[in-house]
């Protein structure tokens, strides 16, 4: 037999549950709890995919990012855009910057960017674009991340389709009490591949973002024997490296940017 309550609670708070019974015992289940395809219905409009291209128009690199706050301008929306620092290192630099927006609903736009600001350090590896578009939706970003919650990552691997991976925090600081001026690290258990660097990490329960993919674990497999030796890197299982929402935030702070993220904790 299942019987649903409804418990009014002191405001406009309302709290529903759930009384199942199980034999001799019963279980309360939220029934507001969302699911997750309501979930991804939130998170997926704020990811898209950055590329490079070189002035013939091809393309010369592909990552990840996500969108993490809009501004009202003359011929439409600012959209500005969290990714990783080292996307536009080395000899991506001065290449045709481009924002692909709408990915989760089939319907794409490519738009050109310009990197506000970028860093690849030891300790701090993210950069900020802008871009204009009206397809411009930026992630919910509230807390922290908690050790062991499930979190998704929402990335474009390979400079492909939108890919979901799924996994927990697995660990939510690198750094030792005795080292508190480094910037924090999240890993978390969901594999991910080359294009991957800039995605979001969402909490899987609320779909908040609680950080950007900065990079993976990789092992080194070498070839045996032949005339013509090789060596191919592969991502490790379950050590994805993300930067935290504390690390997003000094970054924006030092950069001048701190307004883009009025909702998030303090």
């Amino acid at each position: 037999m299942r019987l649903a309550l409804v418990t009014r609670a002191v405001g406009r708070v309302a709290l529903g549950m759930s009384v199942v019974w199980l034999g001799a015992g019963c279980r309360v289940v939220n029934l507001w709890e969302p699911t997750d395809e309501q979930i991804l219905a939130r998170i997926l409009p704020s990811a898209v995919q950055i590329i490079l291209e070189q002035q013939e128009g091809r393309r010369f690199r592909a990552a990840s990012g996500v969108i993490i706050a809009t501004r009202p301008a003359t011929s439409g929306t600012e959209c500005f855009v969290l990714t990783a620092g080292h996307t536009f290192s080395g000899p991506a630099r001065g290449k045709g910057v481009y924002v692909v927006f709408g990915s989760s609903k089939g319907r794409e736009t490519k738009v050109r960017a310009a990197v506000l600001v970028e860093s690849e350090t030891d300790n701090l590896d993210l950069a900020l674009l802008k871009a204009e578009s009206d397809r411009c939706t930026p992630a919910s970003v509230r807390r922290p991340a908690t050790l062991g919650e499930w979190a998704w990552v929402v990335a474009f691997p390979w400079g492909s389709r939108m890919t979901l991976a799924r996994g927990v925090v697995s660990q939510t600081d690198f750094d030792g009490p005795a080292d508190r001026d480094r910037d924090s690290r999240l890993m978390v258990d969901a594999s991910v591949s080359y294009g991957a660097s800039g995605a979001g990490v969402y909490e899987a329960r609320t779909g908040s973002l609680i950080g950007v993919v900065e990079g993976y674990s990789t092992a080194r497999l070498n070839s045996q024997g032949g005339d013509t030796s090789w060596y191919i890197d592969v991502p490790v299982p379950g050590q994805t490296l993300v930067t935290s929402l504390r690390s997003i935030r000094k970054f924006l702070e030092e950069t001048g940017h701190s307004d883009l993220l009025q909702d998030s904790f303090r």
